[in-house]
């Protein structure tokens, strides 16, 4: 092989090296950013029906509550260490979030990693009721969203107790529910047999084990009795605009701060997912021009 065969061939190679390297770290800046400030994600539930549909595709401010390194590796469900910056403003009561989901009611750490869209109707420190399906903050009616949905006209009476509700054995109901207060960073709580049930979840997450136990009355934190506890993240009430179809913090209980992701900016597709994509251009045929660059709100 002649010398100039030899350094077009390591030419080559080292181009194609070049290549691969900037098509990897245009990958990573995509990665790096729609994980952090801006991305996109899809509707798969109707809790949030009428304001958001199944099949919405939402453009996500990630920015807003704080700029955060990836939590995970996308499509996997493998957690990434990360870091959250402080943002520009907190959540308030009203906005739209995006949120990883902490667990259902009695889990330590979710089975799985999801990103969950539901309203926030309580901030740290405010104090939820529902009457008959009315939601009242700190004692005044909720503002109610513009679309609301209700499936269920008829409220369940307050003597019904659904043993799924938070927290467990509170013998409270979907449209009875409370009242509760919501917890916030700081806030020393003194803890009994009585409300241990709103806190152990929240304090196991917290030490991201199971560390408190009740024993003969008595209540033990890794091991040591205690009768109060410090709580060290701020907390959200969070629930579906459609109000009898939506597995939220009346469920499951409280979001922490440190979950919150973002809120949606607008809807950039709709169509209708529960067509397959292999039948494609019957799915074509049911896209939602009327929803395209809607804001959500």
């Amino acid at each position: 092989m002649r010398k100039t065969d030899k350094k077009e061939k390591k030419f080559t190679k080292d181009k194609v090296i070049e290549q691969v390297k900037s098509f990897l770290s245009m990958l990573l800046i995509v990665f790096l950013i729609s994980s952090s400030i801006v991305g996109a994600s899809k509707v798969p539930t109707g809790s949030m029906e009428k304001t958001i549909l199944v099949g919405d595709f939402m453009l996500i401010n990630k920015f807003l509550y704080g700029f955060s390194t990836p939590r995970d590796i996308p499509y996997t469900n493998i957690a990434l260490p990360h870091f959250k910056l402080p943002g520009f403003t907190d959540p308030e009561k009203g906005d739209i979030i995006v949120f990883q989901f902490p667990g259902y009611r009695d889990e330590v750490e979710p089975q799985n990693i999801e990103y969950w869209v539901k309203r926030c109707i309580g901030e740290p420190g405010d104090t939820i009721e529902i009457r008959n399906k009315v939601a009242f903050v700190n004692g005044e009616e909720y503002q109610i969203p513009p679309y609301i949905n209700y499936l269920n006209p008829n409220a369940q009476p307050e003597a019904i107790s659904d043993p799924q509700i938070f927290p467990k054995g509170s013998g409270w109901n979907s449209d009875n529910y409370g009242p509760l207060a919501i917890p916030k960073k700081g806030e020393t709580i003194k803890l009994t047999k009585d409300n241990i049930n709103v806190y152990e979840t929240l304090i196991n997450r917290e030490h991201k084990a199971k560390v408190v136990k009740v024993s003969d009355g008595k209540i033990f934190i890794n091991n040591q009795e205690a009768d109060s506890y410090t709580i060290q993240d701020d907390y959200y009430f969070m629930v579906g605009d459609n109000r009898d179809n939506s597995l939220d913090s009346r469920f499951w209980g409280f979001v922490p701060r440190e979950n919150i992701i973002g809120t949606p900016m607008i809807i950039y597709w709709s169509w209708n997912s529960d067509i397959p994509i292999s039948d494609f251009f019957r799915l074509l045929g049911t896209v939602r021009f009327d929803r395209i660059a809607k804001l959500v709100d």
